[in-house]
C-alpha cells in the first residue's frame, strides 16, 4: 500500500489520543503528506484555541469559515476550521429558515440548555456537519482532530445514545446519519496516537477496544509518536571508548557522558518494552514517529514528520 492509497482508504479519519501524546501534531503531519500525495484535505479541528494553527505557521486562531493552509507541489492542498456545536447550531438554523432568530438563540445560550435536557446534542452537531462535510465531498480526505481519549469516545458514543433515545424527528434521523458514517469503513476509520510509555499504552490499549465495542469503527493503524533512535554501544565503557577514541575528557566530562549515556539507555529499554506489550496485546499495525528535539513544534518541523509518516506506511505496504 502506498501513501495515497493509505490516505483514501477512508474518507474521515479522526485522530485520537491520550493528551499530551501529540495527536493534534500526527493530524497536521498526516494531512500534509495526503497533500503531498495530490490530495483535498480539511483538517478539523474542535477547539479554537488548539496547537492546530500554529503548526501550519497561521497566528491566529482557526474559524467555522475554511482556511487555506498549505499548498502542495503535487497539486494537493490543506484547508483547516474549527467545528463548534455553537457555530453548527447556528448553520443548521439559518439553513432551516431561522435566520432572524439564530443568532439571539445562541447568543443567549439556549445551546446549553437543550444539552442538559438532551445529552448528547453537542456532538451530534459537530458530528452531523462533518458527515455534510463528506457528503458533499468538499475534501478528499477530512482529518478530525479528536479530543482526548476519555472524550473521545463519549463524543462518538454519543449517536447511538440518541438513536436509541429518540423515537423519530429529524433527531433521531441525524443520529441514524452519524452512526451509519461511523460503521461504514469506506467513509470513517480512527487512528489512535500513543507515546511508547506504560501509561499512555495503557490507555490506548484499553480505548482501542472501547472504541470497537461501544463504537464500532474500524481502527487503522496505531501511530507510536516520539520514539528516540536506538544508538549501538550505549552500553559500553565511557573510559574504554574515550581513550580509545584518543579523547582527552577531564573526569567530570566523562561523568556527564555516563549519565547521558544511562538516560538515553533507559530511556531506549522503557521504549522497546512497552513497544513489545503494545505489539502483544494490541494486534493493529504500527506507525513509529521519530521524537523531535525542538521545544515548539511548527512548519518546519511537521513538515519531517510528514516524510517519516510516509515511510512508516511504505513499511506497512511492504510487510
Amino acid at each position: 500500500m502506498d501513501r495515497e492509497a493509505f490516505c483514501r482508504q477512508s474518507r474521515i479519519l479522526v485522530v485520537a489520543g491520550k493528551g499530551g501524546v501529540g495527536k493534534t501534531t500526527v493530524a497536521a503531519a498526516l494531512s500534509r503528506m495526503a497533500a503531498d500525495c495530490g490530495m483535498n484535505v480539511l483538517v478539523v479541528a474542535l477547539d479554537d484555541g488548539g496547537a492546530l494553527p500554529g503548526l501550519f505557521g497561521v497566528a491566529d486562531s482557526f474559524s467555522y469559515e475554511e482556511q487555506a493552509v498549505y499548498e502542495s507541489a503535487a497539486g494537493g492542498s490543506v484547508g483547516a476550521r474549527v467545528i463548534t456545536p455553537d457555530d453548527a447550531l447556528l448553520e443548521y438554523l439559518m439553513d432551516h429558515g431561522l435566520k432572524r432568530v439564530a443568532k439571539r438563540l445562541v447568543s443567549t445560550g439556549v445551546l446549553d440548555v437543550v444539552a442538559t435536557a438532551i445529552p448528547g446534542i453537542r456532538e451530534i452537531l459537530v458530528l452531523g456537519k462533518v458527515k455534510q462535510i463528506e457528503r458533499a465531498g468538499e475534501a478528499d480526505l477530512v482529518i478530525l482532530d479528536a479530543p482526548a481519549t476519555g472524550h473521545a469516545v463519549r463524543f462518538l458514543t454519543s449517536a447511538s445514545g440518541l438513536l436509541d433515545a429518540a423515537r423519530g424527528g429529524p433527531l433521531r434521523s441525524q443520529a441514524a446519519d452519524v452512526v451509519e458514517m461511523l460503521h461504514d469503513p469506506e467513509r470513517c476509520q480512527v487512528l489512535l496516537v500513543t507515546l511508547p510509555e506504560e501509561t499512555p499504552v495503557n490507555e490506548l490499549i484499553e480505548t482501542a477496544y472501547r472504541f470497537e465495542d461501544e463504537v464500532g469503527v474500524l481502527l487503522g493503524p496505531v501511530v507510536v509518536n516520539a520514539c528516540f533512535e536506538l544508538i549501538p554501544g550505549l552500553g559500553a565503557d565511557v573510559d574504554a571508548v574515550v581513550e580509545a577514541a584518543s579523547e582527552s575528557l577531564d573526569e567530570g566530562e566523562r561523568g556527564a557522558l555516563r549519565s547521558a549515556a544511562q538516560f538515553r539507555l533507559g530511556r531506549e529499554r522503557l521504549q522497546s518494552e512497552q513497544i513489545r506489550r503494545l505489539e502483544t496485546e494490541l494486534p493493529l499495525p504500527e506507525l513509529r514517529l521519530p521524537y523531535v528535539f525542538h521545544a515548539e513544534i511548527g512548519p518546519a518541523q511537521i513538515g519531517p514528520l510528514s516524510e517519516a509518516l510516509g515511510q512508516a506506511i511504505d513499511k506497512i505496504g511492504a510487510v
